[in-house]
């Protein structure tokens, strides 16, 4: 279990609610544990003597290599790469502690993450992952004996052929020319043929196990280009240029792995770094499947009485592997209810409620630009909290005051409230006689 999962309680009472707070992070704003400490401060601004789970999450993108390694007493390893947009910038991986295996942990945000590309210069035709190959190769020299890599909040899409060309990897365009080092999806227009025979040497005897988006597919009308290219800052021209090239990308796979990977779950996780993952010889796997060996999150959600989870943004494609729909998948099995704060929330997402997200609401509450909600996002969120626990108490006390009242007593609804963690039910001995002797 992740060493930041604490129960923090400012006073021990046997009716206080159980809340168990778990929220991503906000992207470019709140790490996992700032917005989960922001949360926190809204529920006790309300309710001081409320227990709380403090259990931030991580998917595999920003946070997901010091999150491991702190939960397992590991050592982070400071290094070099090229960045998304071909500077050279300070990176970093992980290796657990306790674990045999030697296991380096990685995330490819870290290198190539959308953090790391200036708003002026988002453009995925230019973005490289090259820097993640780099990585990879920095634990392999390192004396790693198996790597998990993390995929997610990418601001690339290269179909992963830059990792693969920091690893060795030679591709060819149609015309036998070599695609430039770091260049690029724009550059796999013409892409034709790789050669794998000088990747490095320890690749054929380390297992790398990357946490992926199962939902993401490299090409199609749900192509990673199409749905996630205008996020990374691609025009609809641009996006036409990159599912050309993710198209490019799936055939110079299936060649080499005798393989369609083309609709393959996980494929076009991190703008197709799924794909060139597969390629050098790694395994796909849901990331939950891959972070959930070292969360107990099932045993946190059995045994609180409310969820608030929280992203950047809730929208159709949350229920597509995001941290809100997968903690409301697990919270359903428990009956417990979920409530999921946000910074925007977009088209569609009213589909969440059937995804097990009881009430999602916007921690921006007044027309602000992005600049500032990012500015104030830490007051924002405490502030969204506070307003849930609120309305929160309200379905509370009216689920009390309506609860069937026990033989010989009758409920009474409570008015004027005026210390909301003093909420209590009132009741009154009725007559032996019934209520026409009152």
């Amino acid at each position: 279990m992740f060493s930041l999962f604490r129960r923090v309680s400012f006073q021990n009472r046997s009716q206080a609610p159980r809340i168990l707070v778990c929220p991503s992070g906000f992207k470019e704003s709140l790490d996992p544990n700032t917005a989960a400490n922001c949360i926190i401060t809204g529920i006790h601004r309300i309710m001081p003597h409320a227990s709380v789970v403090k259990a931030p999450l991580v998917d595999g993108g920003e946070g997901f290599t010091k999150a491991l390694v702190a939960s397992t007493g590991g050592i982070l390893h400071h290094v070099q790469v090229v960045g998304p947009v071909g500077d050279m910038i300070q990176s970093h991986f992980g290796f657990l502690g306790g674990e045999q295996p030697k296991t380096a942990v990685i995330e490819m945000a870290a290198a190539a993450g959308l953090s790391l590309v200036p708003r002026g210069q988002r453009n995925p035709l230019q973005t490289t992952t090259y820097g993640v190959g780099q990585l990879i190769s920095a634990a392999l020299d390192a004396g790693a004996e198996h790597i998990l890599l993390g995929c997610g909040d990418s601001g690339t899409c290269d179909g992963g052929v830059g990792m693969a060309q920091a690893l060795g990897a030679r591709f060819y365009n149609v015309d036998g020319s070599i695609v430039p080092i770091a260049s690029g999806g724009k550059a796999l227009a013409e892409l034709s043929d790789v050669d794998l025979t000088e990747l490095h040497p320890r690749l054929s005897v380390v297992k790398i196990d990357a946490a992926v988006n199962w939902h993401n597919v490299l090409c199609g009308e749900r192509g990673v280009a199409r749905v996630f290219g205008p996020q990374k800052g691609a025009s609809p021209s641009e996006v036409d240029e990159l599912s050309h090239a993710m198209d490019r990308i799936s055939c110079v796979v299936e060649a080499a792995l005798h393989e369609d990977i083309s609709l393959a779950p996980g494929s076009g996780a991190s703008g197709g770094l799924g794909a060139g993952l597969r390629l050098v010889g790694a395994n796909l796997h849901p990331r939950y499947d891959i972070i959930m060996r070292f969360l107990d999150i099932d045993s946190l959600i059995a045994d609180c009485d409310l969820i608030i989870t929280a992203e950047g943004g809730i929208d159709y494609q949350t229920p597509r592997g995001k941290i809100p729909s997968e903690v409301a998948r697990r919270a359903r099995a428990h009956n417990v209810p979920v409530v999921a704060l946000a910074g925007t929330i977009g088209e569609g997402a009213g589909v969440n409620y059937d995804a097990g997200i009881h009430a999602y609401a916007s921690i921006v509450q007044r027309p602000m630009t992005l600049e500032m909600a990012i500015e104030e996002a830490e007051q924002l969120l405490a502030d969204a909290a506070e307003s849930t626990i609120r309305m929160v108490l309200i379905g509370w006390t009216i689920g009390r005051a309506t609860t069937p009242p026990k033989d010989g007593e009758r409920a009474t609804p409570v008015v004027g409230i005026t210390k909301v963690q003093e909420i209590a039910v009132q009741t009154v001995k009725l007559p032996a006689d019934g209520i026409g002797a009152l």
